[in-house]
């Protein structure tokens, strides 16, 4: 069973749209490297599309109507927006859920030290990575540091042209040769990915005391000077470290894009745009895209917190009254595109993947009826009633679409948010865009897969 190339339904001359929404989405990631900073760019366009904050609508006593678009955020790290449709809230929602976090390194909570003259940034990764992917790279630093009076400073260094970079150095190939002995995973110790940021000692050498770690105190007062930045700020800070630079053109047709953190924004940004452009449905439409799902959607901004399930009773009970039942209603009838990104086919790797059963570039958007690993381990295994009405939906829609596991059987697997939104007892499937290169600093998609999921998930939110 053979799916078609979607270039092949937009010709030169014709391909417009697909590079328009290809710059759009190559600005968003470029911008925004981090949650936070993802929500703060999403909301500032929600509300430019005419949402408001949900917070405000319950302060005042408003009673929601159809066609109201609301927008909620927790701790600044995941975003709910939603549109209401014209049938109750109990009818169900079709809900886009998606993921804003991508593997990374955050400094540690006490970072800077000095060893032989040379100041560096201690670290811990976050998320799955391969560690040697991470060295001799360009890296800037993004995050926020919170004062004990609730001050914030964003950081964001390392983007400008201007900006210095950081980076982690890695041993010479004359010295290396007991470590290109090791595997692949020890290769480079999670321990010794610190961040090189500064070797010019302090001048004073008259204050024995700042004297003792020259180059630490030099960069320890330059944060000061710049960025208002005391060490003891670190306590409170949340900052990463990631892969400076914009998102690029990748191929000499530009068919693809370069860049960090398509896993998952990739999936999140289109996810945006449908619900922005789906206008008022059937069915309330939900955009959900949330924290952590790389280390297990554990915690207040993870998928597995009770952030949604709050925001939606507020939500009905503004629309009229909320009761359990209704709620639990409203959750039963609900239908989900967990919508995240699938492995793409890479001819040079193609002993770990099933042809027949691959992601292919080119192809459209993905669906994936089961994650997990092995014998279906940790998965949410959708039901063929469910796949065959979105089949119906995609073909209605001349959205082109195909079918994928996450590589052979016994080679390995992962897992989404899908089976934390199935526990609500939703009708759940994963579904996104292929990515070569995933969880690397540098990640690979293609436009018109990214342009067919915006498609895919329009239709979704008015037809499912």
């Amino acid at each position: 069973m053979e799916r078609k190339n979607a270039w092949k339904k937009y010709p030169q001359g014709k391909r417009e749209a697909v590079f328009a929404f290809a710059e759009e989405y190559k600005k968003f990631i470029s911008d925004c490297k981090t949650e936070r900073e993802c929500v703060t760019e999403l909301i500032a366009q929600a509300e430019k599309a005419g949402f408001e904050d949900l917070n405000k609508v319950v302060a005042e006593g408003r009673a929601l109507n159809t066609g109201d678009k609301l927008y909620a955020k927790n701790m600044d790290k995941t975003l709910a927006l939603f549109v209401i449709g014209r049938q109750p809230l109990n009818a169900g929602m079709n809900i886009l859920g998606a993921h804003i976090d991508s593997p990374r390194l955050d400094l540690k909570q006490v970072p800077l030290y000095e060893d032989t003259e040379l100041a560096l940034f201690d670290t811990h990764y976050y998320g799955g990575v391969k560690k040697y992917q991470w060295v001799t790279l360009p890296l800037a630093l993004h995050g926020v540091v919170v004062k004990k009076d609730g001050t914030k400073v964003i950081v964001n260094i390392g983007e400008k042209e201007d900006d210095p970079v950081f980076g982690i150095s890695d041993l010479l190939i004359h010295l290396a040769s007991e470590q290109m002995d090791k595997k692949a995973a020890k290769v480079i110790e999670g321990e010794n990915l610190d961040v090189l940021v500064g070797s010019i000692p302090f001048e004073n050498e008259e204050d024995k005391e700042k004297a003792k770690d020259a180059v630490k105190t030099n960069v320890l007062n330059i944060l000061k000077e710049q960025y208002d930045i005391e060490e003891e700020d670190f306590l409170s800070a949340e900052i990463e470290v990631v892969p400076a630079g914009k998102a690029r053109d990748y191929g000499f047709d530009r068919s693809m894009i370069m860049g960090y953190g398509h896993d998952d924004r990739v999936c999140a940004y289109p996810s945006f745009a449908a619900i922005v452009e789906a206008g008022v449905c059937d069915k309330t439409t939900v955009c959900l895209l949330v924290d952590k799902e790389e280390i297990g959607s554990v915690g207040a901004t993870g998928m597995q917190s009770r952030f949604f399930l709050y925001v939606v009773a507020e939500i009905m009970e503004a629309m009229g009254g909320y009761s359990q039942v209704m709620f639990n209603r409203a959750m039963m009838n609900s239908k989900v595109l967990s919508s995240d990104v699938s492995a793409a086919y890479d001819p040079l790797y193609a002993s770990v993947t099933e042809k027949k059963n691959g992601a292919y570039f080119g192809n459209g958007l993905v669906f994936n009826k089961y994650t997990g690993s092995r014998g279906k381990s940790g998965s949410n295994d959708a039901n063929p009633e469910y796949m065959a009405e979105l089949r119906r939906i995609m073909d209605d829609n001349d959205v082109s679409f195909q079918t994928s596991e996450l590589g052979k059987v016994d080679q390995g697997g992962g897992g989404t948010i899908a089976y934390i939104l199935a526990n609500y007892n939703m009708s759940v499937i994963d579904s996104g865009v292929a990515v070569l290169n995933m969880h690397a600093p540098w990640e690979i998609i293609s436009k018109v897969d990214l342009y067919e999921a915006k498609l895919g998930y329009t239709a979704f939110l008015k037809e499912a």
